[in-house]
């Protein structure tokens, strides 16, 4: 096992982002600006934790037209293994569409992901053994709800899951629930996700939901009002970093990504949140999804 080495599986998409710069109007034309970049929930977390200074290992599915091609040479320029990847000729890459109001909140996103279906778990049992030389393994939800059973069954090192939407976070609940370790070491989702797979009301009934069903360690972020963690027997609401919000989006990879680079360290849970705290409060005062400059924020 290599200690500084993350494997990282899920989506990588390009992301078509919009920025409003006056008030958003219902089936109109509104004035803002449009960006182009490599994302995905996955591929962030993985930017994220190279630039914190690890070594990651990325597996994903490619597109094989244009978008693909850009997204693959960015991966290998921010220096991602891609050896694990695959390049799937005739297949469109991942793409993402948001919408993002004056206060960097989003109004609306449509994420088209159907290549990740290509991570089966016969691709991921050919990868197994390399996977598991890594010293954690974090997967997201688009990869399927077979896939992740896969990664819970067969992962031999700790495996943290961020469920991406409310309608691909089930997926994490309908492999736990058909696992035969029926355990997680960690999941990291937002109120909405958490309420859609436990249909719980209160934030500490979703996590005691969570617990229960074999997830050791609990992370529920709050946007401005911060993350509710648990492990089962103790229970932490902690505030987040008073922040002046650019842009909302991809502040959640970094706190997963933040939260296992604590957990690496030997920080113990739940101080481990501070540092996801500080890694989505500088990627809210960033308008880049990554900001290039995270390392000098969770150091401080």
């Amino acid at each position: 096992m290599m200690k500084d080495r993350v494997t990282v599986i899920g989506g990588v998409n390009m992301d078509i982002s919009a920025a409003l710069t006056a008030p958003f109007v219902p089936a109109d034309s509104v004035p803002g600006h449009v960006t182009l970049g490599c994302g995905g929930v996955a591929r962030n977390i993985a930017h994220n934790l190279r630039l914190m200074g690890h070594e990651v290992q990325f597996v994903s599915a490619f597109g094989g037209e244009t978008f693909g091609e850009m997204c693959w040479r960015e991966c290998e320029a921010i220096g991602l293994d891609l050896t694990l990847s695959e390049r799937c000729q005739g297949l469109r890459n991942g793409l993402y569409l948001c919408v993002n109001d004056q206060t960097g909140d989003m109004i609306a996103a449509v994420a088209d992901t159907d290549i990740i279906s290509r991570i089966t778990p016969q691709f991921l049992e050919a990868r197994i053994g390399d996977i598991n030389r890594s010293a954690l393994v974090i997967a997201d939800t688009n990869i399927s709800a077979e896939a992740i059973e896969y990664l819970l069954n067969h992962c031999t090192v700790p495996l943290m899951v961020d469920t991406v939407s409310t309608a691909k976070a089930p997926r994490v609940v309908k492999a736990l629930q058909q696992s035969q370790t029926q355990h997680l070491y960690a999941l990291k989702l937002n109120l909405q996700e958490a309420q859609a797979v436990t249909r719980c009301e209160t934030v500490k009934e979703a996590a005691d939901h969570l617990t229960a069903l074999g997830v050791e360690q609990v992370y529920i972020t709050l946007g401005s009002d911060g993350v509710y963690c648990s492990d089962g027997t103790r229970h932490e609401h902690m505030k987040a970093i008073p922040t002046r919000v650019i842009n909302t989006t991809g502040a959640g990879d970094a706190f997963i990504a933040g939260v296992a680079h604590a957990l690496m360290q030997d920080t113990p849970f739940p101080s481990c949140v501070q540092t996801g705290l500080k890694a989505a409060h500088a990627t809210l005062l960033s308008l880049q999804t990554v900001n290039p400059e995270i390392l000098n924020y969770i150091n401080n």
